[in-house]
């Protein structure tokens, strides 16, 4: 692929060999697991879950720090029965109470005196265990019930021990207190056809579960759920599975209330546990003899405003099905558009969106893939982030992905990675002790560090080493590039106006290039601190250039001799289009990137400017705009110096 103005050599297509293992070893285990889904066949629950009879032990707490204390490893969940019930009645004011019981099924690993589970911000008044099973009407007395609030959990305390290998059921009454944080069970008001209205809805993720039910909240002690939600009339109750029965009861004054009961869940953590009650209207349509709704709003549903995501969340869970070879393992799907909140949360087949269909249309959510523990959240979100670009480009064709992939994912993470401290893609387990810890997780870093699709190529080395060179390191390379002597080194990147560091310079991550010309294709792995590769002498013409990374396949920044970069310039004044929008993208937000970091002057930056008279890319001036007028006082048209350069 040769230059117009002069003899071209495109270098690198980035990350082809040092992460294509990555995305096949993602893939394999999104099909393993969920194969074990299998399809939902499961037997009805109970009408009534059994009471929790016992002693009555007050423990009162309200959710403040949170913690991340591992729960001991004696008891494992393997199904929850719970009921929940929101005391909110339409038109009624506040405070709002809900309460709750919940028998959990457990299987005891080792013999222990303590039932120990997570809870927090609830108060649980009973306690009961029965077991072992099956002899009905076993039981072991609880002699005591306390909260260990620093560490949110709740601690049953035994006359007799539990056995190892033996299976028995925790019994606990709650109740707690619905707020308008949006994290837990919550309360929300918004406004439809012209009348005031509430909706209650949850937020699981990562431990909020903890704030609405007792139980392991802990992404890898999954089990099977049979939940029922007792609601008033007006209202209709969502949750993971369909709803298999709605009947009527009475509480103690009378009153009726709506008992709405779920199918047995798939086996899932409790993160992914989801409810809704609210006063919605739904479209739906059906997929391969799976039934897909969508709420919202009575006044949305009216006007249409939710047809596109009906139209087409069907057809993207068949592409993923045909993709990936899995039969999507549910029966239904819900997706709910509450109107007021700004927040997503996806839970296994009931997602909760805002309203605001522009961000909807590029992003999608799957959970069949659960990390140990959190601080490999990667794992599930950036396999996420990759399949829902896959599904953005599938039903919106028109919409230029290969372009947006760069200006929304790719470099806010670049980004974010000009700071030493930037945490590493996969964090030590002890470094998370806290939720505000943990929500740090949950940034561009772990949803966008992802490799794209890449030709099967041999590895260097083993997946191992590949790998730990990216998830183990904080931070991004950059490599500098000697066009006279065909030189390149590496570094992390960081802000050589604030050195005081030297952990930049043991850095070393393995970056695949590739060498394209018009005779001849060749990939190469770069994991050295610096190398000299002769093939990349240019030295016959002043316009002879080489471009690296081209189209912007590797995480990491290029920072150009002076003299490539002249040439470069010169080459986008003549003809901009001898070099891939993608690359030209690249080209200006690395300079300007690497100008903020002090790694060049804003000369340098400015002279690849010159040429935007020709620019007809819209999201290529975006990034110019972006780094000469940020949102930040460090723009550029500030500086008295550099106006004069930039006139």
């Amino acid at each position: 692929m040769g230059a117009r103005g002069g003899s071209g050599l495109y270098v690198g297509r980035g990350t082809a060999a040092l992460l294509a293992a990555l995305l096949l070893s993602l893939l394999v285990a999104l099909l393993a697991l969920a194969a074990l889904y299998g399809r939902c066949r499961h037997p009805p629950p109970p009408a009534h879950p059994a009471a929790a009879p016992g002693p009555d032990h007050g423990v009162p707490g309200a959710p403040t720090a949170f913690s991340l204390r591992r729960l001991p490893p004696h008891l494992l969940p393997l199904h929850y029965e719970l009921e929940l019930w929101p005391r909110v009645r339409p038109g009624q004011e506040g405070p709002f109470d809900f309460s709750g019981q919940v028998n959990i099924t457990v299987r005891c690993r080792q013999d222990t005196r303590t039932a120990v589970l997570h809870s927090v911000g609830l108060h649980c008044h009973r306690a009961a265990v029965r077991g072992p099973l099956p002899h009905a009407g076993a039981a072991v007395e609880v002699e005591g019930l306390r909260l260990e609030e620093d560490d949110e959990l709740a601690v049953l305390e035994l006359r007799e021990p539990l056995v190892a290998g033996r299976r028995y059921v925790l019994q606990l009454l709650f109740h707690g207190r619905l707020r308008e944080n949006r994290q837990g069970l919550f309360l929300t008001r918004y406004t439809d056809l012209g009348s005031s209205s509430m909706l209650i809805a949850s937020q699981m993720e990562p431990a909020h579960a903890r704030t609405v039910y007792p139980c392991f909240d802990e992404p890898d002690m999954k089990a099977t759920f049979n939940i029922r939600i007792v609601h008033d009339p007006n209202y209709v109750a969502l949750s993971n599975m369909p709803a298999i029965d709605v009947s009527e009861m009475k509480d103690e004054n009378g009153s009726l209330w709506s008992v709405t009961t779920f199918n047995t869940s798939l086996k899932m953590s409790t993160y992914l546990t989801a409810f809704v009650v609210c006063d919605l209207a739904y479209v739906s349509r059906t997929e391969r003899g799976n039934e897909i709704r969508i709420w919202a709003r009575k006044e949305a549903v009216k006007n249409g405003y939710v047809d596109y995501a009906l139209n087409i969340t069907g057809p993207i869970f068949s592409f993923l099905e045909d993709l990936l070879n899995i039969s999507y393992p549910l029966t239904k799907t819900g997706h709910s558009f509450p109107p007021a909140p700004t927040f997503e949360m996806e839970s296994c087949s009931l997602c909760i969106t805002q309203e605001s269909m522009e961000v909807t249309k590029l992003k999608w959510f799957g959970n069949l893939v659960t990390m140990t523990w959190w601080n490999e959240l990667w794992l599930k979100e950036g396999l996420a982030s990759y399949l829902e670009n896959l599904g953005t480009t599938f039903v919106e064709p028109k919409i230029s992905l290969h372009e947006i992939f760069y200006d929304r994912i790719v470099k806010p993470v670049l980004s974010q990675e000009h700071d030493i401290a930037v945490r590493s893609l996969s964090e030590s387990e002890d470094r998370l002790n806290g939720l505000f810890a943990l929500m740090f997780l949950f940034d561009n870093i772990t949803y966008n560090k992802v490799v794209d699709a890449q030709d099967e190529v041999q590895l260097p080395a083993s997946v191992k080493k590949i790998m730990d060179s990216w998830t183990c390191q904080s931070g991004f390379p950059v490599l500098t590039f000697n066009i006279t002597t065909g030189t390149i080194s590496q570094e992390k990147i960081h802000n050589k106006k604030h050195e005081n560091s030297t952990d930049f310079y043991k850095y070393v991550s393995f970056v695949s290039l590739s060498e394209l010309c018009a005779l001849c294709f060749a990939l190469f792995c770069f994991s050295v601190f610096a190398e000299v590769f002769p093939e990349m002498q240019v030295l016959e013409s002043e316009y002879d250039w080489i471009l690296l990374n081209v189209n912007l396949s590797g995480y990491y920044r290029v920072q150009y001799d002076q003299l490539n970069l002249k040439r470069l310039a010169h080459l986008l004044e003549n003809d901009p289009k001898a070099i891939p929008a993608v690359s030209r993208f690249q080209l200006l937000d690395d300079v300007f990137a690497l100008r903020k970091s002090g790694y060049i002057e804003i000369e340098a930056a400015l002279e690849l400017t010159k040429y935007l008279a020709r620019e007809d890319e819209l999201f290529i001036w975006n990034v110019v705009l972006v780094n000469l007028v940020p949102d930040n006082a460090e723009s550029t048209l500030k500086n008295y110096e550099v106006y004069p350069l930039l006139k």
